[in-house]
């Protein structure tokens, strides 16, 4: 039904607007204005996430850098102790019978964590 009366209706004829020349420049000069702001606001936008992107990069390098030199020290740490405990343990008389401290001492902690999920 609904259908039927939009065919039956005559069609609409747009009016176009008589404008002078001088409206017209004034409407594109305005156009121009908006988008030209728009383009400013929208550079200055990438350059500050650009310049944030870089921040954090380096922000992120240097905490990486900190790191790295924390697990080699942490490493050292590590390799210093189980060298006491060796020559502890070879000292002491029965105390670690029956254990393969030389194994024990030659896993990681990720060996470990692995061996033991794998039983």
């Amino acid at each position: 039904m609904i259908l039927q009366e939009i065919d039956n209706m005559p069609p609409v004829k747009r009016v176009k607007r008589v404008s002078s020349a001088e409206d017209d420049d004034e409407d594109y000069r305005k156009r121009r204005d908006r988008n030209n702001e728009a383009v400013k606001k929208s550079r200055y936008k990438s350059k500050q996430r650009t310049q944030e992107t870089f921040t954090r990069v380096n922000k992120l390098k240097a905490e990486n850098q900190m790191l790295e030199e924390k697990v080699k020290t942490l490493t050292k740490d590590l390799e210093f102790l189980k060298t006491l405990f060796m020559e502890y343990a070879s000292k002491s008389d029965s105390k670690f019978e029956g254990i393969d401290l030389e194994k024990l001492l030659s896993e990681t902690p990720e060996e470990k964590a692995g061996n033991s999920s794998k039983s």
